[in-house]
């Protein structure tokens, strides 16, 4: 006999995944619909509006692929890529590292523009190296959670569109929590997931682009052979389940028979939007901005250093120096198994050196960051670390109060 599933309770404050909407997890225990039936229909019809508001969008395309965000980052790739394509990745955290093994395995021509993970590119360094290069592809992170930092990306795109270069962006790390302007920033697709500042369970990728995508995909289309035997295509897209030119069929009026939906989290997505829209999305950058700047007076105030360049910071993850002389997975340990918080280490070169504390979606709070200050220097002040004692809650409610 297998005994009933017990969750324990945690204060998650890590770049992902997030304590879920109680709103959202309410809504995918709902009935389940067919994935055809005309309420269900309808239920994606809104979801498609709501994903383009967070995406600062008016595109025509914008809609959910099953899968976490790295399915979403793998549909668009592919859906642009044939072999030999030159596609060029600048390169300032881990991620942009995934975006390359994707293309690798889609066997175009990579080329990285690397530089330390300490803060982003200037703008004008990445349209050097494509004037160089000469790439059908430039794919760029937005939000690099491994180390905090965020990519300014504004010329980058424009020059991409006068230039007839497809601008890909992964926006996974700051949809939803900081303002996003795909359309003005010239991004011809950008992708997102659920499980960070929409407040729902991991599970979905969110998409857009643009008519100039569209119609790659449109001449790539190939109908699966057991729907019609006449809709082939020599150049279709290498994957069936991540074919953006089916996929988008299914989410429009022809709704194409391509997969079976996840109705449940499709529930939970719409309502995690719906709570994000009806907040206000202003209101919600801002609530994610105070919050983040209760998180960095109080690491400051503990007399705690950052990794990398606080002005190009993103709001929603604050990388922490680990003080010289502390096991930081002994103060992650500590911290999860006294205080039920969870904050979370690094990747590479900055793991066993940096921290990252997440300030996403529901898990931004002002009751999480109180927690998650409270429980960082209690931990530290256990295993004998020379911080300032008292004040980083004092500096966090300052924030709150002024």
């Amino acid at each position: 006999m297998f005994s009933e599933l017990t969750v324990p309770s945690r204060t998650i404050m890590t770049p992902g995944p997030v304590e879920a909407h109680p709103v959202a997890l309410r809504a995918m225990s709902a009935s389940i619909l067919g994935q055809f039936d005309p309420a269900f229909l309808s239920i994606m019809d809104e979801v498609k509006e709501m994903i383009k508001i967070p995406f600062g969008t008016k595109n025509k395309q914008a809609f959910a692929i099953d899968g976490t965000s790295r399915s979403g980052l793998e549909a668009a790739l592919i859906a642009l890529i044939e072999p030999g394509d030159k596609v060029l990745i600048p390169v300032y955290g881990r991620f942009a590292y995934l975006l390359g093994e994707i293309c690798e395995r889609a066997k175009a021509e990579i080329h990285y523009l690397e530089k330390e993970w300490d803060a982003p590119f200037e703008q004008e360094a990445v349209i050097e190296e494509i004037k160089k290069f000469q790439p059908k592809i430039v794919a760029m992170v937005h939000g690099e959670t491994a180390n905090g930092q965020m990519q300014s990306m504004d010329q980058i795109g424009q020059f991409c569109q006068t230039n007839d270069i497809f601008f890909v962006v992964d926006m996974v790390a700051t949809y939803g929590g900081v303002p996003l302007e795909v359309d003005a920033w010239g991004v011809d697709i950008a992708i997102a997931g659920t499980q960070k500042c929409v407040s729902v369970p991991s599970g979905l990728s969110l998409i857009t682009y643009n008519d100039r995508v569209e119609k790659v995909l449109d001449s790539r289309y190939q109908k699966e052979l057991g729907l019609s035997k006449d809709i082939r295509n020599e150049n279709h897209i290498s994957s069936n389940y991540l074919d953006l030119s089916q996929l988008q069929r299914y989410w429009s009026e022809e709704r194409i028979n391509h997969h079976t939906e996840a109705t449940s989290m499709i529930y939970g997505l719409h309502e995690g939007l719906r709570m994000l829209i009806n907040e206000g999305i202003e209101n919600v950058y801002a609530r994610h901005a105070q919050n983040d700047e209760a998180i960095v007076a109080g690491i400051k105030a503990m007399g705690l250093g950052f990794y990398g360049d606080l002005t190009t910071k993103m709001p929603t993850v604050t990388p922490v120096m680990i003080p010289s002389g502390i096991d930081g997975e002994k103060v992650r340990s500590l911290m999860l198994d006294e205080f039920g918080v969870e904050i979370a280490s690094s990747f590479g070169a900055l793991q066993g050196k940096v921290w990252r504390i997440g300030n996403m979606g529901y898990s931004s709070r002002k009751s999480n960051v109180l927690h998650v200050l409270s429980a960082l220097e209690g931990a530290l002040n256990f295993y004998g670390a020379d911080i300032a004692k008292g004040e980083a809650v004092k500096a966090a409610l300052t924030v709150y109060t002024k």
